[in-house]
């Protein structure tokens, strides 16, 4: 079969490549100038970095059975991950049920609860009654509301945001368990984390390759606009050449930006049409649905119940270590960021020129005054902060800084979310959607995007 692919993030390469084994003609689809999505490198005076942090646990089989298929397995490093939270002006440990134990913003009560219940999700197997209790109701009932406003609530905060975090089903909170534990020996053994040296940018770099050498075109810059459809049938695509907007991660004082959102409709006219058996889609749902003709409207309102919120990422290259820690969060509401990734502190600093590499992490509504700064303006917002967590942090530290949006990268796991997941097969014979809200209860993440590569495999079986 002649097969399109709408992106070339790691589903729609994973996908390709596995369908290309069984001698389908595969051809993609790609608005970047660029494969791999937020996995994806660009270059910097510290070599190729992500334009988004990631990381592999162990028990992410799907990537990993991938990576050794395409022969890069012993490009893998694998490391005891560093987890903290910042508190109460401090840096707290924690990365085992004794560092919870040490965890002053709680009452030693309170600590001894939440670890009881960490140890319930853990072990606990069916998480289907949870969907339908938001993480506040539960979680404040099982360890008080004090532990919750603690430790729960500014986490939820910082990844949904004021307006959606109360909303939030626990059937979320419960799969973020369920990948981190699946990744340790026991309850008491420390986390290893992943990294491919070549980067996840090298993955996909590797697959792009062996997808054109068995002469399967992977077709960059280029938009989709619209599926033709015939008799409720897929017949093709509609494309164009992507307007040059599109850059690298820009520097600080640049006025452009990365930003994964569709530009305005131009006219047909100017629209290329493509012939394809079968189309499979893995832009977020709320893209998908411009796609769609007319005579899709309610198909289409479907797919927008599903609500994303955006990504803005400060990507820091400095001279010297930030912290000890690899991955911070931030508990403390008054920061205007969620999270520190250290990524030199899961891959040491000579994979990265002696450099140090921090990558400073938020998840925003449109709405949020934030999302409309530009880069300079949201480092402005953001050195002050990290000297609360660093005292002896200034701005002399980097050498170089990077900023990017990116739109649809959270999607907003409200109370029974299972109800309005989209299917794989769309109500268009030959129409397939795979992304990121078809994940669930776990988070998104690559494995999981590798994990929607197979799925549709076997689909179209």
């Amino acid at each position: 079969m002649k097969i399109g692919i709408v992106g070339a993030g790691a589903t729609g390469l994973a996908t390709a490549y596995y369908l290309n084994k069984k001698g389908h003609e595969i051809t993609i689809f790609e608005q970047a100038p660029f494969v791999g999505g937020q996995a994806s490198t660009f270059e910097t005076i510290a070599g190729k970095l992500e334009r988004g942090y990631h990381h592999l646990f162990t028990s992410d089989t799907f990537i990993l059975n991938l990576i050794e298929d395409i022969g890069l397995s012993d490009q893998m490093a694998w490391n005891n991950s560093k987890v903290g939270n910042f508190a109460d002006g401090s840096i707290y440990d924690f990365a085992t049920p004794i560092d919870l134990l040490k965890y002053k913003p709680m009452p030693i009560i309170d600590r001894l609860r939440v670890g009881l219940i960490t140890l319930y999700l853990q072990r606990l197997k069916d998480w289907k009654h949870l969907e339908n209790i938001t993480a506040v109701d539960w979680l404040s009932s099982k360890v008080g509301k004090k532990a919750y406003d603690a430790f729960w609530k500014p986490m939820l905060i910082g990844k949904f945001g004021s307006e959606y975090f109360d909303k939030i089903s626990m059937a979320w909170i419960w799969g973020k368990f369920h990948t981190r534990f699946a990744s340790r020996k026991n309850t008491f053994s420390k986390e290893q984390l992943g990294y491919p040296i070549c980067t996840f940018g090298g993955i996909f770099e590797i697959l792009t390759k062996m997808l054109e050498q068995s002469g399967n075109k992977i077709n960059l810059s280029k938009t989709v606009r619209q599926i033709s459809i015939e008799n409720d049938k897929v017949a093709g695509l509609f494309y164009e050449n992507t307007p040059p907007q599109w850059t690298s991660p820009s520097k600080i004082n640049d006025e452009s930006f990365f930003e994964g959102e569709m530009s305005s409709k131009s006219k047909k006219n100017d629209w290329i049409h493509e012939d394809f058996d079968k189309i499979i889609v893995t832009a977020p749902s709320n893209i998908f649905s411009r796609l769609l003709p007319i005579g899709y409207d309610k198909y289409a309102a479907d797919l927008n119940k599903i609500n994303y919120l955006s990504a803005v990422v400060q990507i820091l290259v400095l001279k010297k270590r930030f912290s000890d820690i690899y991955w911070m969060n931030i508990t403390d509401e008054s920061i205007p960021f969620v999270g520190l990734i250290e990524q030199t502190n899961l891959l040491p600093p000579k994979y990265y020129k002696n450099k140090h590499v921090l990558y400073l992490a938020n998840y925003l509504s449109k709405d949020n005054p934030m999302y409309s700064m530009d880069s300079k303006e949201l480092l402005d917002l953001y050195i002050p902060h990290l000297q609360k967590i660093n005292p002896f942090f200034n701005e002399t530290w980097i050498e170089e800084a990077y900023y990017q949006k990116i739109e649809g990268a959270q999607p907003i796991i409200t109370i029974d979310y299972s109800k309005i997941i989209p299917e794989h097969s769309t109500p268009i014979e030959g129409l397939f959607l795979a992304n990121t809200s078809q994940i669930y209860p776990e988070d998104r993440g690559t494995n999981y995007s590798i994990q929607l590569a197979k799925k549709i495999d076997s689909i179209l079986d």
